[in-house]
């Protein structure tokens, strides 16, 4: 299955305004490359990184401490369909929560992957710490 498209004109998977480089891309590649403003901004840069497989990005943007060594890309019959921001709170300067639900499909089945996920920010970067799954 062929990979959403990263051209100008092609919607950012993440559901953002914009195109994808005005959106999520600019945090993905270029001189913005993991300097997402926000909790939100990262995880919904996160979200399309998982669609558009770029892990490289999904490792550097996860907090060293709970980071995986590794990450497989996603299965040839997978495909995601969205992703819907429930609710981003800030705690303070340095962490937030972000709950989001993200849908997808493989093998003929819907999936829904439902998350508060923790942010933190270090040296002027949030990173992805981990999450609870509902």
């Amino acid at each position: 299955m062929a990979k959403p498209s990263q051209n100008a004109a092609a919607a950012c998977p993440c559901g953002g305004p914009g195109a994808y480089p005005e959106c999520c891309g600019r945090w993905h590649e270029g001189p913005l490359a993991m300097q997402a403003p926000s909790a939100e901004a990262l995880m919904r840069s996160r979200y399309s990184a998982f669609v558009l497989d770029k892990l490289p990005y999904l490792l550097a943007t996860w907090h060293p401490s709970t980071r995986p060594a590794s990450l497989e890309p996603n299965p040839a019959d997978l495909k995601w369909l969205g992703l819907a921001v429930k609710k981003a709170l800030v705690q303070d300067a340095d962490h937030a929560t972000v709950e989001f639900v993200a849908r997808s499909r493989q093998a003929g089945r819907g999936h829904r992957l439902h998350e508060v996920s923790r942010f933190v920010r270090e040296g002027g970067r949030w990173y992805y710490v981990d999450g609870d799954l509902s």
